[in-house]
């Protein structure tokens, strides 16, 4: 247990920091969309480890970035994508055992779709869902680039992540 621990720490600290890296990578233009460097470490959690550990990552680096970056409203958007998001790639992964890169471009797209259900109940207009073609575009993009980098970087970690796991 206590290696378990220590390696979705790993995990979380890896995802807090490239969250922070990607505070200074500029805007695209379009408002809300990001790479989501730290969905990575996510990702891998979840191949790495198991579905409660991608969770745990997820809350600890949305919590952290958000009391350190963010506001109130940050946070709850990125808890509603993330929430949307991680359920679908365990769904995704435990139950159809998609790859690393189909299971992360599932979970860009609809980590904007849990975001905009958080616009909508706030604004309560369904206009925000105009905006809905951007973002799964721009979600698919950003889950395949996601996906690939957790694909390499599992290649490369994976055996070691066992290791730590099973001595």
């Amino acid at each position: 247990m206590v290696r378990k621990i220590s390696v979705i720490s790993l995990f979380s600290a890896f995802a807090i920091l490239a969250a922070y890296i990607e505070t200074f990578i500029p805007s695209i233009g379009i408002p809300g969309v990001k790479l989501g460097l730290a969905n990575i470490a996510v990702v891998l959690a979840l191949f790495v480890l198991d579905a409660e550990s991608a969770i745990i990552v997820n809350v600890v680096r949305i919590v952290i970035i958000g009391l350190l970056f963010g506001n109130i409203f940050s946070i709850a958007f990125a808890l509603a994508g993330a929430f949307v998001s991680v359920t679908v790639m365990i769904i995704m992964k435990r139950f159809f055992d998609f790859s690393i890169i189909t299971v992360s471009i599932f979970g860009g797209f609809f980590h904007n779709i849990g975001q905009l259900i958080v616009a909508f109940i706030l604004v309560d207009s369904y206009s925000v869902f105009g905006y809905l073609p951007v973002l799964l575009i721009a979600g698919i993009i950003t889950g395949l680039i996601v996906g690939i980098l957790a694909k390499i970087l599992y290649e490369r970690t994976s055996m070691l992540c066992k290791r730590i796991l099973n001595n």
